[in-house]
């Protein structure tokens, strides 16, 4: 049985790297020692090491040990032989590329699939979805191709952000772009705003955290759900 955390991003305002969900992070990896993490969107261009040292300092507060991917020779047998994962925060496009070169997408999908523990903030959640395509992130590079995990059956918006009605900024608004996006696309997308995370086990999937998330579905009006919501009819 699939079981992952969703979460919009890594940090919240006046908290360290994880701090806010680390512990529903013991909770969810109890009884694993170690996992993988997955460091390839590497947020502002940092080295991988520089990276892992982030996450594994955060997890060391609950008595897990990361190992980045990228310090193991065979990365699809890391992935094979691993409790649990966790794909970081960063540039989606760096990310899916990566795991696409390093022929990791199935791989995931199938051990996920069948158990091992995953958990993504960011560009690790965006690529739980369908596609990347509702990704907040800039083309640094070109992947060769938008699809991804496809662990649920809709998209992530993390770090979902309203209009502010005091702003004079005129540009496009969040919902604006999953407006243009369902244009050519029917895949509902789920607005997750900081601090909020999905927990998802087998077809069920509840919202975590203190805010409302945002559904889009094509061609309907946007609707805001609370705090525990069941959206599992997403799947």
């Amino acid at each position: 049985m699939k079981k992952l955390l969703i979460a919009s991003t890594s940090t919240v305002y006046g908290k360290g790297y994880l701090e806010y969900i680390l512990p529903e992070l013991a909770t969810f990896f109890e009884g694993v020692s170690e996992i993988v993490f997955i460091p390839y969107a590497r947020p502002g261009g940092i080295s991988y090491d520089a990276y892992t040292k982030i996450a594994s300092d955060a997890f060391s507060k609950i008595n897990i040990q990361i190992k980045g991917i990228h310090t193991f020779e065979n990365p699809i047998k890391a992935i094979q032989n691993a409790n649990g994962i966790f794909t970081g925060g960063g540039n989606t496009f760096e990310l899916v590329s990566k795991l696409y070169e390093n022929k990791l997408i199935d791989i995931i999908k199938e051990e996920v699939e069948n158990g091992t523990l995953y958990f993504g903030t960011s560009a690790g959640s965006n690529i739980t979805g369908v596609s990347m395509k509702t990704t907040n992130d800039m083309p640094i590079v070109y992947p060769p191709s938008f699809s991804t995990l496809n662990l649920i059956n809709f998209n992530i918006n993390p770090h979902y952000l309203d209009p502010d009605s005091n702003s004079t900024h005129m540009g496009e608004t969040r919902e604006t772009r999953i407006k243009e996006f369902h244009q050519f696309n029917d895949t509902p997308v789920l607005g997750l705003r900081e601090g909020s995370w999905l927990e998802v086990k087998a077809n069920k999937v509840i919202l975590k955290g203190q805010l409302a998330a945002r559904l889009f579905l094509k061609d309907k009006d946007p609707k805001e759900f609370p705090p525990n919501s069941d959206l599992s009819f997403l799947m």
